[in-house]
C-alpha cells in the first residue's frame, strides 16, 4: 500500500471510527417528524452485522432494526489505496402495516480547513459541461437537478479545496438530486440529497435506497493532484469490465451505418435494412478501415400497430414508434439481422444495439399486439412523452424480458440505452395519484429498477459472449451519475459533441477531468445530425478519446478520403494506451465560441515515464508560438520530445516552446523520461 502515492492512512482510520461507531455515520433523515443523525445505538438496533476484508477494501454491511415497522440496511466500503469511502442505506417495511413519513433523507459531511473552494463542472445541455470555482468562506452554494435525467444541468461530482487539503465528493443517482454546500468560519458542512424532494411513507414490503454517496480525501492541495487521485480511484474500482471474463475495459473504435446508405435518415439508423450494412463493411474491410463495433441506432424496430416505421412518412419515425423491441419485418426479415451479426463477428468486429425502454408510444396497440398492460404506463393528459414504468415489477419483467429475448437471439454485444425524455413529471403524477404523503416512491422505486435492469441486461450479454457493460446515454449526457458509470460508460458524452472542434476541445479539457472513459464524434459539423463534415489531422486529434466513434461514408461518398481515415484510425491506435492515465490540461478552459487561442493535454503513464502531448493552435489563433508549461509532478526533470509528424527530437526541462506554421494546427508530442 505504501507504494500507491494515492493511499491516505487517515482517512482508513476515520472508517474504521465510523465501523465502531455507526452513530458517526455522516447520514440523517427525518422519521415520523423526528430527525436522526448517524445511527445512535438508542434508537437503532444492529441485527447482523458482515465484513469483508480483501487487499483493497473493506466492506461492512450493517442490518439494523429501528421502531417497529422500519428496518435500514447499511453498506459500507472503504478503499484502501486512495482513501476514498463510500455508503448507501437501504430502508425496508417488513411488516403488514404502513410506516409513519420518511424525508429529508441526506449525507452530511463536514471539512475543517481555511479558505474554502469549491472546484468541478456542470451538466451537458445548455452547460456543456462548463467548469466553474465557487468561494465558499462564509457563503453557501447548492445544486439542483431537478429533471430526472441526472447530469443534464448540473454535475453531481464535486472537488472542495480546504487549508492545505482538498476533497473529491460524489453523489451516485440517476435522477433528481441537490448539494447544498455551507461554509462558517473555516467549517464548511455539505449535505447531499439524491430523490431530492421525498417525503414519503412505505407500504407493506416496499424496500426504497439512498444514492451512493462517495467521499475521498487527498492531501496536497492542488487542482491536477485531485483530478488524477479521482481519475485513477475512477478506473481503478468504478470502470466496469469489459466481458464475463473480468478482463479490463480497454479503449475501443464504433462505426454506425446509417449515413452510408443511400436513403433518407432522420435522427438515428432508421434507413439502415438488411440490403444496406454489407456494402459499407465489405468497403471497410478493403479500405483497412475496420473498428472495433458496429453501431446500430434506433430505428431497427416495428410499430405497436405492426407496420413498419418508415423517416418522414405519416408521422411515424423511430420516435413515435418504440416499445415492441421486435425487428421491422420490412427492413430486417427473418434472421437477416442475426446473420448480419455472425456475419461482421468473423471479422472480429462486435454489434451495439439501440434501445430506449424508459418510453412507450401507442399503447393501444401495445396491449392489443404484445400483451402490455395499460397501467404500466404512466400518462398525462395532454402531455406527448408517456413513461414506460419499470418500477413496477410486472412492468419491469416485461421490458427486461423482451430486451433480453432481442439481445439474446440475435448475439448482440453490447447493448445501448437513450432516454428522450425528462421524467421528473411523470414521476411526480404517478406519486400524486397514490394519494398523499407518496412524493418521490416513483422515483425511488424507478431508479432502482433501472439500475437492477442494467445489470440483467449485462448478465445477458456478457454470458452470451458480449460486453459486461452498457453504452449510458440520455439525450447525450443525462446519465452519467456514478451508480450508472459502474455499469455503462459514455460512447457519446453529448449530443452537442457531434459539432465544432472547439466545443470538442472545450468538452475534454472539463469533462475528462471527471468522466475518464467517454467519446465523441470523429466530424466536425453545421449542426449536431449532419451528414456531411469536415473530418482532417486536426478534427481526428481533437477527437482522440478512449471511444473512437468514427463517422464516414464508405460507399455514399465518392470523394471519401481513406488515406485520411487510415490516419486517424491507426494514429489513435497509437495512442489510445495513454487515454485512461494521468491527464493535465496545460490551458485555460475556453468554451465553443473562443477560438482565438491554444489548447493544450497531456497524458501521462507514470509507470511507463511516458506520455504525449496533444496542442492546438485554434482557428482564429495569431499567435504562431505556444509556450507547453509542465505541470508540477513533471517539474525538474529531463524529457525527450518527439514529433509525431516531423519526427524532430529535442530534449526539455519544466518548459519548451512550440512553432505553428498555421492556424487550426494540431501538433502531437510524444514525452519520454530520460533517467
Amino acid at each position: 500500500l505504501s507504494m500507491n502515492k494515492y493511499v491516505n492512512f487517515s482517512s482508513t482510520e476515520q472508517f474504521k471510527n465510523m465501523v465502531l461507531d455507526i452513530s458517526k455515520i455522516p447520514f440523517s433523515f427525518i422519521y415520523d417528524e423526528i430527525k436522526y443523525i448517524g445511527f445512535d445505538n438508542i434508537n437503532f438496533k444492529i441485527i447482523k452485522q458482515n465484513c469483508e476484508n480483501t487487499n483493497e477494501k473493506l466492506i461492512y454491511t450493517f442490518d439494523i432494526a429501528f421502531k417497529d415497522e422500519l428496518n435500514i440496511i447499511l453498506s459500507l466500503v472503504h478503499y484502501k489505496t486512495h482513501g476514498f469511502s463510500e455508503f448507501t442505506v437501504w430502508f425496508e417495511n417488513k411488516t403488514d402495516k404502513n410506516t409513519k413519513t420518511l424525508k429529508n433523507i441526506c449525507a452530511e459531511f463536514e471539512f475543517k480547513g481555511d479558505n474554502p473552494v469549491l472546484k468541478g463542472i456542470l451538466g451537458d445541455h445548455v452547460n456543456k459541461y462548463r467548469p466553474y470555482t465557487i468561494n465558499l468562506n462564509n457563503s453557501s452554494h447548492e445544486f439542483i437537478s431537478d429533471s430526472g435525467r441526472a447530469t443534464h444541468v448540473n454535475f453531481p461530482y464535486f472537488n472542495l479545496e480546504f487549508g492545505n487539503e482538498g476533497a473529491v465528493i460524489v453523489l451516485g443517482w440517476a435522477g433528481t438530486w441537490k448539494s447544498v454546500f455551507q461554509n462558517v468560519n473555516n467549517l464548511t458542512k455539505v449535505k447531499l440529497y439524491s430523490a431530492k424532494d421525498i417525503c414519503t411513507y412505505l407500504k407493506p414490503n416496499e424496500k426504497i435506497r439512498t444514492g451512493l454517496f462517495v467521499v475521498g480525501n487527498y492531501l496536497k492541495r492542488d487542482e491536477n493532484y485531485a483530478t488524477n487521485y479521482w481519475r485513477d480511484w475512477f478506473i481503478k474500482y468504478n470502470l466496469p469490465k469489459s466481458n464475463l471474463n473480468g478482463d479490463t475495459l480497454l479503449p475501443f473504435s464504433t462505426c454506425c451505418f446509417a449515413s452510408d446508405t443511400g436513403l433518407l435518415n432522420s435522427d438515428g439508423s432508421i434507413s439502415e435494412n438488411y440490403k444496406t450494412w454489407k456494402p459499407t463493411l465489405l468497403k471497410m474491410l478493403t479500405e483497412k478501415a475496420k473498428v472495433d463495433f458496429r453501431w446500430v441506432d434506433a430505428g431497427w424496430y416495428i410499430a405497436p400497430d405492426k407496420t413498419s416505421a418508415q423517416p418522414f412518412v405519416g408521422g411515424k419515425d423511430w420516435w413515435d414508434t418504440v416499445g415492441t423491441w421486435e425487428f421491422d419485418f420490412n427492413k430486417w426479415p427473418e434472421q437477416t439481422f442475426l446473420e448480419s451479426v455472425e456475419y461482421t463477428r468473423k471479422e472480429n468486429m462486435k454489434t451495439l444495439l439501440w434501445f430506449e425502454p424508459e418510453r412507450v408510444t401507442d399503447v393501444d396497440n401495445l396491449v392489443k399486439n404484445y400483451g402490455y398492460k395499460k397501467e404500466w404506463a404512466i400518462i398525462i393528459k395532454g402531455q406527448n412523452t408517456i413513461s414506460n414504468n419499470i418500477g413496477n415489477k410486472e412492468c419491469f419483467d416485461w421490458t427486461v424480458d423482451r430486451i433480453c429475448k432481442t439481445l439474446k437471439d440475435n448475439k448482440i454485444d453490447l447493448y445501448r440505452e437513450d432516454n428522450n425524455c425528462d421524467p421528473r413529471v411523470l414521476w411526480d403524477y404517478l406519486d400524486t395519484q397514490e394519494g398523499e404523503n407518496r412524493k418521490g416512491i416513483t422515483e425511488c422505486k424507478f431508479i432502482d429498477a433501472h439500475y437492477k435492469m442494467w445489470d440483467k441486461i449485462i448478465k445477458c450479454t456478457s454470458e452470451n459472449g458480449g460486453c459486461s457493460f452498457v453504452d449510458s446515454c440520455a439525450s447525450g449526457g443525462g446519465r452519467n451519475d456514478l451508480e450508472s458509470l459502474r455499469r455503462g460508460i459514455p460512447l457519446l458524452r453529448s449530443d452537442a459533441d457531434r459539432t465544432s472542434s472547439s466545443l470538442r476541445l472545450s468538452m475534454s479539457s472539463s469533462f475528462n477531468r471527471w468522466i475518464p472513459f467517454c467519446g465523441a464524434n470523429t466530424k466536425e459539423k453545421l449542426s449536431e445530425l449532419a451528414a456531411t463534415g469536415v473530418s482532417d489531422k486536426y478534427v481526428w486529434r481533437a477527437s482522440y478519446l478512449p471511444a473512437l466513434n468514427v463517422d464516414s461514408q464508405f460507399v455514399q461518398d465518392p470523394n471519401q478520403n481513406f488515406d485520411m481515415l487510415r490516419f486517424g484510425l491507426n494514429e489513435w491506435k497509437k495512442v489510445n494506451n495513454y487515454l485512461l492515465k494521468d491527464f493535465y490540461c496545460l490551458t485555460p478552459y475556453h468554451n465553443e465560441f473562443e477560438k482565438n487561442g491554444f489548447t493544450c493535454f497531456l497524458y501521462f503513464d507514470p509507470v511507463k515515464d511516458k506520455g504525449l502531448i496533444l496542442l492546438f493552435r485554434q482557428e482564429e489563433c495569431d499567435e504562431a508560438k505556444y509556450n507547453v508549461e509542465l505541470p508540477f509532478d513533471l517539474k525538474n526533470k529531463l524529457f525527450e520530445v518527439t514529433d509525431e509528424d516531423t519526427k524532430e527530437t529535442y530534449f526539455i526541462e519544466n518548459s519548451f516552446l512550440v512553432n505553428f506554421e498555421n492556424k487550426r494546427e494540431a501538433k502531437l508530442l510524444w514525452l519520454t523520461l530520460k533517467k
